[in-house]
């Protein structure tokens, strides 16, 4: 019984920190929670495109596709309060205008938002818009669901591989940046996978194949220049996944 509570506990802590869904007033920052709701992540993710392809899907009946998309995204970044495209246009900034390891994160550290980070959210929502707008209107919400799922593990991927590297104890992500242990990754995995089956064809799982390999580069991107990752890189990783799982689901579908 203790044990199910716990897992209430970890399992809210990891929905208070990653959405901003109202918690009952019990749920703090607690570390150890914090640390451990890693694995619930993925699971986040079905919660955010479970809602988003349900905004969408109702939104159809009063208004066009294209509408109801800009609700649907409008609602996935309410959510989560632009968590991870917070992130992604930090990195944008980062990476953008940082030569050295040292400037580069001290300029993801900045809460201001640079040139480079508005150009990459310009052409990130842009490109997420015209890539769901290809997409069948009757497949869009499965597609919702298993991106937002899928792209949130392939940032617990990079908590697995590699290292965290700020070395302030301030920083909003270091409490659950720390470590993820075997287990916790094996059911972040599971939920990260399982959302695949709603398609009901194997093949689709080929997906995971090249997303995969996007992240991969990514991250080894993200080491080569500061040496490993910060909380901004993992919203950038979930960004970028889930922008290129639209593009391959585009190119692969008509092959599944």
């Amino acid at each position: 019984m203790r044990t199910v509570k716990n897992e209430i506990k970890i399992f809210f802590t990891a929905l208070m920190f990653y959405t901003r869904i109202p918690c009952p007033k019990w749920v703090n920052h607690d570390a150890d929670y914090l640390t451990k709701a890693t694995r619930y992540f993925p699971l986040i993710g079905w919660l955010v495109g479970a809602i988003s392809a349900l905004v969408f899907f109702g939104a159809l009946f009063v208004f066009t596709k294209e509408v109801s998309l800009i609700l649907s995204i409008i609602t996935s970044i309410l959510l989560t309060g632009a968590f991870h495209e917070d992130g992604f246009a930090d990195v944008c900034d980062g990476f953008g205008g940082g030569w050295t390891k040292e400037k580069t994160l001290e300029i993801m550290k900045d809460s201001r938002v640079g040139a480079y980070g508005v150009i990459g959210l310009v052409c990130l929502f842009s490109l997420k818009f015209f890539l769901l707008l290809s997409i069948d209107a009757k497949l869009i919400p499965l597609v919702l669901f298993v991106t937002h799922a899928f792209s949130r593990w392939c940032a617990v991927t990079v908590i697995y591989t590699h290292l965290y590297v700020r070395e302030d104890e301030l920083s909003k992500a270091k409490p659950i940046a720390k470590s993820i242990t075997f287990t916790n990754f094996c059911l972040a995995t599971f939920f990260g996978i399982l959302p695949f089956v709603v398609f009901k064809n194997g093949y689709v799982f080929g997906l995971i194949i090249p997303i995969y390999c996007v992240k991969y580069f990514l991250a080894r991107y993200f080491k080569k220049w500061i040496g490993g990752y910060t909380g901004d890189c993992l919203g950038a990783t979930q960004q970028v996944c889930e922008l290129f799982f639209y593009l391959f689901f585009i190119v692969l579908w008509p092959f599944i």
